[in-house]
């Protein structure tokens, strides 16, 4: 069975390296899992004041639902100054509320993302791993993924031209795949 998985990419910029790999993944995954790219940049910065009679606004319905009817989560982060991009903090903040209906809770999720360094993005992955388990997220622990970018790996329609990526890569894709059908 194919499961869905709701994937929240935390670059806006066109040419997003972490687009790029989320794109890369979901190639990769194909035939385990069905990656459905949401859309977060149009959001607006979390306000209380704007839910109306248990609803926000239509952005914030649209992401909502979309998690909600997905089997699990990807979020896929850049790196800004040490941690998650505001965007995607944003969005976990929206899909929390109102409280008591988080569409967080119990969601089998991993984490993932690309930058230029060495290191790849683990110090804003491990800040937002905590707040995913404090969100009710079951974040996947291992395999980590910490990926620095290389442009020339990628082929310009997503593919992955890089033999030993494309294995991390799918490596990666089936430890999730597997992760959400334990939990599903």
């Amino acid at each position: 069975m194919t499961r869905t998985v709701a994937v929240l990419v935390g670059s806006l910029r066109a040419n997003s390296i972490n687009q790029t790999v989320a794109e890369a993944l979901a190639k990769v995954a194909e035939g385990k899992l069905t990656f459905d790219f949401v859309e977060i940049g149009d959001l607006p910065l979390y306000n209380d004041d704007l839910w109306q009679d248990g609803r926000g606004p239509e952005p914030v319905e649209r992401m909502r639902a979309q998690v909600a009817a997905a089997d699990g989560v990807l979020l896929v982060t850049p790196e800004y100054n040490r941690t998650a991009p505001g965007v995607l903090v944003n969005a976990l903040d929206w899909g929390s509320r109102p409280y008591g209906k988080s569409v967080w809770i119990s969601k089998p999720a991993g984490c993932c993302g690309a930058a230029g360094g060495a290191i790849g993005t683990a110090a804003a992955q491990l800040a937002l791993k905590a707040q995913m388990v404090t969100l009710g997220m079951v974040v996947m622990g291992h395999p980590e993924f910490y990926l620095k970018f290389e442009a020339g790996k990628f082929a310009k329609d997503g593919s992955v031209e890089d033999e030993s990526l494309r294995g991390f890569l799918k490596t990666y894709a089936d430890a999730l795949a597997a992760h959400i059908e334990r939990l599903c």
